[in-house]
């Protein structure tokens, strides 16, 4: 068995393979106030629950874009889990070539959203992660990762909108009834929602202008959902790009 490890700004993604196939898999809150025993005995208990021992895994792979829990999450593998993950990052072997000014810069969940992608549906393509922030990723047709665009999550935006602006009260993240809010509410998630809607199609047309008109376009991460369910312009939804990614990542590298 594998388990792969996705520690992100948000929340902590985790999936467990048997024989190439995911399992398992977990979403949880990323507590930046957790020590490394408490991830080992959180760990621990997942892999309890679904009926799986430390001496089962095989190997674990961590990408992490939060250095100071890195370390944590790190030792919490080989104090609890006994086993050393491989750390994710752009000099390990990949099936694709990074062309970002500084490789090393590119976050680990990108390189392995990429990696995934190129493994399943090849370039040109257009990955889109809909996580903390949301990230527009660049594929090309000969498995390069070009770079792309990094905004705001949806989430982040919507904090930032009720946090600075007095009369403004918290809205649940779903598609109102129309485009034209009539009443605050429906007003604040048509902004959210439908913009956000506008904004990701925007993006497409334009980053298709520069990989072109063959231009895949594939969505991931914990928002994906609100945005895919609005728009045609996201050719494949795949909540669980980032653990195939680091699969692939593991298995080049073994």
């Amino acid at each position: 068995m594998l388990l792969v490890i996705d520690l992100g700004n948000t929340t902590l993604t985790l999936g467990l393979f048997d024989q190439g196939v995911l399992s398992h898999q977990w979403r949880l809150s990323t507590d930046h106030r957790r020590t490394e025993d408490e991830f080992g005995l959180q760990f621990l208990g997942l892999m309890e629950n679904c009926g799986c021992r430390p001496e089962d895994l095989e190997g674990i792979i961590l990408s992490s874009v939060v250095p100071p829990l890195t370390e944590w999450v790190f030792k919490a593998c080989q104090d609890y889990l006994k086993i050393t993950p491989v750390l994710v990052n752009a000099d390990l072997k990949l099936n694709i070539k990074i062309l970002y000014d500084n490789p090393n810069a590119v976050g680990a969940d990108r390189i392995a959203d990429a990696v995934a992608v190129q493994s399943k549906f090849g370039g040109p393509a257009c990955i889109i992660d809909f996580g903390t922030a949301t990230t527009f990723n660049a594929l090309t047709s000969n498995a390069e990762y070009l770079g792309g665009a990094i905004l705001p999550g949806i989430g982040i935006a919507a904090e930032a909108l009720v946090s600075r602006a007095a009369k403004l009260p918290p809205v649940e993240l779903v598609a109102p009834p129309s485009v034209i809010g009539r009443n605050t509410v429906h007003a604040m998630q048509a902004g959210l929602i439908i913009g956000y809607v506008a904004l990701v199609e925007g993006m497409v047309d334009r980053f298709r202008k520069e990989l072109g008109a063959k231009m895949k376009v594939i969505g991931t991460g914990g928002h994906i959902q609100r945005i895919a369910d609005q728009t045609r312009v996201i050719d494949h939804v795949d909540s669980w790009l980032t653990l195939e990614g680091l699969k692939i990542i593991w298995e080049m590298n073994h």
